[in-house]
């Protein structure tokens, strides 16, 4: 499984697109699965930062993919965290 960490908005646009893409899933299949329209389903691709929370999470869900959220201090201090074994 890859972590894709999302900076900007455009990240995030085209994270949603590629996964789309590689599901084999159109803009028109999208829609379906999210019971909109395919204008609707191609205005929440090109601008999902403005979408809100509710129906970023049902893309989501219909793309196959979920929401991480990770603590970044967290993170790199795991990184550099000695153990036990290490002492």
């Amino acid at each position: 499984m890859s972590d894709y960490p999302i900076r900007t908005e455009q990240q995030l646009s085209l994270v949603l697109k590629s996964f789309r893409h590689a599901r084999g899933m159109t803009q028109a299949d999208l829609a379906r699965a999210l019971g909109v329209t395919q204008q609707t389903a191609s205005d929440l691709e090109r601008n999902a930062a403005t979408a809100s929370v509710s129906r970023l999470l049902r893309m989501l869900s219909a793309l196959g993919v979920e929401l991480v959220l990770r603590d970044k201090q967290a993170a790199s201090d795991t990184a550099t965290q000695r153990t036990p074994a290490d002492w």
